[in-house]
């Protein structure tokens, strides 16, 4: 598995305003294990930095998560030196594909983004590209479970790790504000492109009768329905089957599912797809509620037994995406650490 070491103030503004020149990027990647990349992430910070960064493994820290703008646990990038920075996402690069990264990197450029959007002054502290806080829960040098967050306006990517392992990738969230840029130097940029187009595709595509069934609402809820919270559930009504769609509409189902959990690494994603179609494609149900094109708020959820995914773009005039990926039985390893718990235990 390959390291994507590339520095964050790289690719947008820093707190300062700052850019960083192509200089900067290194000669090559550097491949390393994920206890490897958070041993060298800690030796780096020093003691301060690194109580604000870590927590007990099997605190209420660990599983409180959200994704507005607040104040949360762990260290902001603006407290980093750019080496921090670059190591702090290095490390979480090591869980997420290199389209994952692009995205997770996204959010943060999206901030400064906003930001103007808004009229904020540059020194503004709410819109802010350093307000992004990375958190380690546990010790990567004992040997056992551990977890990894990056966390902040409109991301919460959590991972519990164990002997360099990722047991769950759940719960992931990104979204983007604006969804689609309206003018300035990034018009026309839409992070979350893929989660859009390829849903719309789809809703569209189906026939009269089968739109009946997966129209659930004719109003999109005003966010996610799941929410932050700590466990996710199956949602009613389930909308339409997968035995209930032609061929080619199950392979463009199959194709936004992709998209999703293709966020994380190709092991990772084998693993999830391997839980899905053991639990069984016929399980599976796509929902929509809402508009079928762009401009009017819209909403999707996928589900099956082992996951859930939902997509929300109703806030600033539908111009505002929230997705997450829930793994229903394993979010924060719950299933994973159980079963290595019966198994190495007992």
């Amino acid at each position: 598995m390959k390291t994507l070491i590339i520095p964050i103030c790289l690719f947008f503004s820093c707190v300062c305003g700052k850019a960083y020149p192509q200089s900067k990027l290194p000669a090559k990647a550097t491949a390393r294990t994920l206890e490897q990349a958070a041993q060298d992430l800690f030796f780096d910070l020093g003691k301060e930095k690194l109580a604000k960064m870590t927590a007990p493994f099997d605190g209420e820290q660990r599983t409180e998560w959200h994704f507005v703008p607040k104040d949360r646990f762990g260290l902001r990038l603006k407290d980093m030196t750019q080496t921090q920075q670059e190591k702090a996402f290095a490390l979480v690069s090591l869980c997420l594909s290199k389209d994952g990264a692009r995205k997770a990197k996204g959010v943060v450029e999206l901030e400064a983004i906003l930001r103007e959007a808004e009229g904020r002054a540059i020194n503004d502290t709410y819109r802010d590209t350093g307000n992004f806080y990375f958190a380690v829960f546990g010790s990567p040098f004992a040997g056992k479970p551990w977890g990894l967050r990056m966390e902040g306006h409109h991301v919460s990517l959590n991972f519990t790790i164990l002997n360099n392992h990722v047991l769950s990738a759940g719960p992931g969230f990104l979204g983007a504000n604006p969804a689609r840029v309206a003018d300035g130097p990034h018009k026309g940029h839409q992070l979350l492109k893929g989660e859009t187009d390829l849903a719309f595709t789809l809703v569209n595509g189906l026939s009269e009768q089968q739109r009946k069934t997966a129209m659930v609402a004719e109003k999109a809820p005003s966010d996610i329905i799941s929410g932050n919270k700590r466990r996710a559930w199956q949602l009613d009504p389930p909308g339409i089957g997968w035995a209930s769609l032609q061929p080619a509409q199950q392979r463009q189902l199959r194709t936004l599912i992709d998209e999703y959990i293709g966020r994380y690494t190709r092991l990772m994603k084998d693993i999830l797809w391997k839980e899905i179609e053991t639990a069984g494609l016929d399980s599976i149900r796509f929902a929509w509620a809402g508009a079928t094109s762009w401009g009017q708020g819209h909403y999707y959820r996928i589900q099956g037994p082992t996951f859930l995914i939902e997509y929300d773009n109703t806030q600033n005039n539908a111009n505002h995406v929230h997705s997450v990926f829930r793994e229903l039985k394993n979010d924060f390893g719950d299933d994973a650490l159980k079963r290595h718990y019966d198994t190495d235990h007992r």
